[in-house]
């Protein structure tokens, strides 16, 4: 999980919360302010600021009178310090055809704090003045991490969530957030992580799922020739989202990106056994049977291949929806939502829609073009 989480937005957090700005001290201070609002948001299991420990750093700073006064600028006391330390290429060698730089460093031994201190550099009139004289060195803690992002300075808030729902925890952190922390001009905050690509997702699924169900509904009308006949066949989607719905609840699994995938592929579920239920329907009125004959005969017909086609889908899903290691945050809402749908859809098709079929068929005719014989049975 923690892989996936990190491959979305780099930082270990569900939800990832990033400060902007351009002063390390007054971003980290603004981190933790956010910290402190975030941990008490309920549904908050765990929140951290990401790589906010420190390392040792050796802080070097130059008295600039004193080395002007020996005609030394602070480019000489550097480029000492440079060579000392990470080395630097003071000439070239030649092997054959190759060339190579040879670089100057202290021995290993000798890069430390006090052997710098006695470093010599020298002046323009040819003395040599040791380094102490020109610069204090002291031991210092040093952030760990300077991250950037879009060339301005950032720290980043990982949160885990536990026992609600992703939106309502952001939307409550989010409020703290605006009212308890004071952000200077030039300070920014972002959110971002799961949430972020969720509510994007979200977005995209409030637009695909209404047009693919009109789709859906326009081939339906176009194979049966009947508003009616499709309009039977579309509501039993409703009857599956009430089982999904209800799974979710009785697992304690909210609604997510892979749950409303889950939804998507029990509507085609659904509208499946609507499609194996009214055209054996129609087939049997087109034959002559009286409409309550036909909706009896055709329901005990089906039973068997709607049972069938339920029960094999809920053994295929069930591993997904008990599963517990990784992965299964994505898994286990999709399977969840599929098998409960499939038990209402299935218990409501064999039950509800055959009653439905009566009442429209009663209100609108037979729900068929060719309904000669089924009138002439019905009278």
């Amino acid at each position: 999980r923690d892989n996936v989480l990190e491959s979305i937005s780099q930082i270990d957090g569900q939800i990832v919360i990033k400060v902007f700005g351009d002063d390390l001290e007054q971003l980290r201070d603004l981190s933790l302010q956010v910290l402190k609002q975030v941990q008490t948001v309920p549904g908050v299991a765990r929140a951290f600021v990401d790589r906010l420990g420190e390392l040792p750093q050796i802080q070097v700073r130059v008295d600039r009178a004193r080395a002007a006064r020996y005609g030394i600028n602070v480019a000489d006391v550097q480029d000492v310090i440079e060579s000392a330390l990470g080395g630097k290429a003071v000439t070239q060698v030649w092997e054959g055809e190759s060339r190579f730089a040879v670089a100057v460093r202290l021995p290993e031994e000798e890069r430390r704090l006090t052997s710098m201190q006695d470093l010599l550099i020298s002046t323009p009139n040819g003395a040599y003045v040791p380094l102490s004289e020109l610069a204090t060195f002291r031991t210092v803690g040093g952030l760990m991490n300077i991250a950037r992002e879009n060339g301005k300075r950032v720290f980043a808030i990982g949160v885990f969530i536990r026992g609600r729902d992703m939106g309502g925890v952001v939307s409550d952190m989010q409020e703290r957030v605006a009212e308890n922390v004071k952000l200077p001009e030039g300070y920014s905050v972002t959110w971002s992580g799961e949430f972020e690509n969720q509510e994007r997702a979200m977005a995209r699924l409030a637009i695909i799922v209404p047009i693919s169900i009109l789709i859906i509904f326009l081939l339906l009308f176009d194979a049966f020739k009947s508003f009616a006949s499709a309009l039977v066949i579309i509501a039993n989607i409703p009857f599956s989202v009430i089982g999904g719905i209800l799974a979710l609840w009785l697992t304690g699994i909210y609604l997510s990106v892979s749950a409303a995938i889950g939804f998507i592929a029990l509507f085609g579920q659904a509208v499946l056994n609507g499609v194996v239920m009214v055209t054996l329907f129609n087939e049997l009125r087109s034959q002559g049977a009286s409409l309550i004959s036909a909706v009896s005969d055709g329901a005990m017909t089906r039973l068997r291949t709607v049972l069938m086609t339920a029960l094999l889908a809920s053994l295929g899903l069930l591993p997904m929806a008990i599963s517990t290691g990784i992965g299964s945050e994505t898994q286990r809402p999709l399977a969840v939502v599929v098998i409960g749908g499939l038990v209402t859809a299935t218990l409501l098709v064999l039950f509800v829609l055959p009653v439905l079929y009566v009442v429209v068929s009663r209100r609108f005719g037979h729900l068929q073009a060719d309904d000669e014989p089924a009138r002439a049975a019905d009278e």
